[in-house]
Order: structure tokens, then sequence, then C-alpha cells
């Protein structure tokens, strides 16, 4: 098999021809005015050789040449000059990264005010919530110690006539006889 047949067999294959094309582009003759060409360099030396030959397919070997860069448009990598800023130019910028600054203290002292209230209003619910529970437990013993006394007040009363009763009943058992 010729060099020439190789190519192209390599070309059929997904990977490799992708690769291939990247490398060895077809050549165009149809040159367009105002389209750059971008194909800098030609690889002028390609060496395949064959690994194996199965039923299941071929195996080759592809070696590249480095790549010359003969006859290509010279590359700068220059960024055009720059103009220096005018005195105008610095104040304008100092006073933007001055207002800058002053916008993020702003925020940053609304963002502490505001944590501070929270934590204000965080401790002002845990005081009256105490408040409140303290409140209940005096209400429950005022509570607790009223009814205690009613019935301290009624179970005496029913003492006082239980010995009324007992008075009469002995007052008349002393008359009976």
């Amino acid at each position: 098999m010729t060099l020439a047949a190789y190519r192209e067999k390599m070309r059929e294959l997904p990977l490799v021809s992708l690769f291939c094309s990247c490398i060895l582009p077809q050549p165009r003759d149809d040159k367009k005015e105002g389209v750059v060409d971008l194909n800098l360099c030609n690889i002028r030396d390609m060496e395949v050789i064959e690994l194996s030959k199965r039923t299941s397919g071929q195996a080759f070997e592809v070696i590249l040449m480095p790549p010359t860069f003969d006859g290509g448009p010279e590359l700068r990598a220059t960024t055009p000059p720059r103009q220096k800023p005018s005195l105008e130019e610095i104040q304008k910028k100092l006073a933007a990264a001055q207002e800058r600054r002053k916008c993020q203290e702003a925020e940053l002292l609304k963002h502490l005010a505001e944590r501070r209230e929270h934590e204000r209003e965080v401790a002002q619910k845990a005081l009256t919530k105490e408040r409140q529970e303290h409140r209940a437990d005096a209400d429950k013993e005022q509570r607790q110690m009223h009814l205690n006394a009613s019935r301290e007040r009624l179970h005496g009363e029913k003492e006082e006539e239980e010995e009324e009763e007992e008075k009469k009943e002995e007052e008349e058992e002393e008359e009976e006889e």
C-alpha cells in the first residue's frame, strides 16, 4: 500500500480524521479577498508504519515530523500602546472609588444595626416570656392559697355546724332526761 493510500485510510477513522484535518487540510484553490489564511504551518513529512493486519482491522503507527513555519506570516503578540490617563480621568476614578468605599461602609453599618436590633428584639422577647412565666406562677400560687383558704373556711364552718348540732343533740338529750 502506498503512503497516499495510508493517509486516506487514516482519514476514514473518526479521531484520526479530525486530527489529520487539522494538521493536513485539503488545499483550497479558491482564494477570496479579505479572507485570512490560517494555515500557518505545513507538515512536510508523515511516516505511516503498519503494525498488524488482522481480520478485525489493521493497526498503524503514524509518525509526524516537526512542523515548519516557512513562508507563514510573522505573528506578534503585542497589544496596542496605552494612552496615559489624564489628571481629570484619574480624579474621576478616585472619586468613584471613594464613593464605592462610602457605600460599602454604609451597607456594613446598616447590616450591623439590623443585627443589633434583631439581638435586642430577641432579648426583649426572652425577658417578656420570663416575666409572663413568673406572673403565671405567682397567680397559680395565689389561686391555690385562695382555694385552700376557702376550703378551710368551709371545713371550719362545717365543723362549727357539726359542733352546734352536737350541742343541740346534747341539750335535747338533757331536756329529755
